[in-house]
């Protein structure tokens, strides 16, 4: 069995340290439907191992599945995050193919493409090393989304972009919300029920890893392609 690989172990070793505490926001690009690069920051929630399968750690993040970085993934899959750490001078930049899985009901969810043959097919038939099993993404899904605390309002709102006559307008949005097995009112029940409804998991399969170390003279640059279940390394100019 492959072991898990060095990019990670570098990645994982770098945001265990103090002066990294707290930075899991990366850049994640996508290509628009005109072919135009796209980037917003995401929030970083969990890297899922595939039961057996340690060498392709699978990147989680979440996502609203209203936003146009939606139909993009579904027209273009491939994309890049660029992960920096300031603490140790170290970039991660990401290739991989993203995968986003929304609610059960929607009508999106019919159409997820997992690819037989690659990490996430692994997990989704196999499960991870501490849950064996089938996975089960919807109670994933839940679990997510009942971590966000104070970001569980943000998906009851309008879709994202929606053109407001004033930011006035912003204040009959919910500013709290329960988990979703904690609330008491109708609102909330209202507003968590639209919430979870919005809420999707986003899934990124890496496939080329370039890792600059800034923090170590001379500067060193290596990247990692991945063949197979296994990873090439090379030694690069930064």
């Amino acid at each position: 069995m492959a072991a898990q690989p060095r990019w990670f172990q570098a990645l994982n070793d770098a945001l265990s340290l103090p002066e990294n505490k707290g930075k899991i926001v990366y850049q994640l690009a996508t290509t628009d439907l005109h072919n135009i690069p796209r980037v917003r920051s995401l929030q970083h929630r969990d890297f899922l191992i595939p039961k057996g399968l340690p060498s392709v750690p699978i990147i989680l993040t979440t996502t609203d599945i209203r936003t146009p970085k939606v139909p993009q993934l579904l027209s273009t899959p491939t994309v890049e995050v660029v992960w920096w750490l300031d603490g140790t001078q170290e970039q991660f930049r990401i290739t991989g193919k993203a995968t986003v899985i929304p609610s059960r009901e929607h009508p999106l969810h019919r159409t997820i493409d997992i690819p037989h043959d690659s990490a996430l097919a692994v997990l989704n038939s196999e499960g991870e090393e501490s849950s064996p099993g089938k996975y089960d993404w919807e109670k994933k899904r839940r679990e997510v989304f009942d971590s966000m605390n104070s970001l569980r309002p943000v998906w009851a709102r309008p879709p994202p972009g929606t053109v407001l006559e004033s930011y006035d307008d912003a204040k009959a949005w919910p500013v709290t919300l329960p988990k979703l097995a904690e609330a008491e009112t109708e609102e909330d029940k209202k507003n968590l029920e639209i919430a979870i409804s919005n809420f999707a998991l986003l899934l990124i399969e890496p496939t080329v890893v370039d890792w600059v170390q800034l923090g170590v003279k001379p500067d060193r640059r290596t990247k990692f392609t991945k063949e197979g279940q296994e990873w090439t390394e090379q030694i690069l100019v930064p």
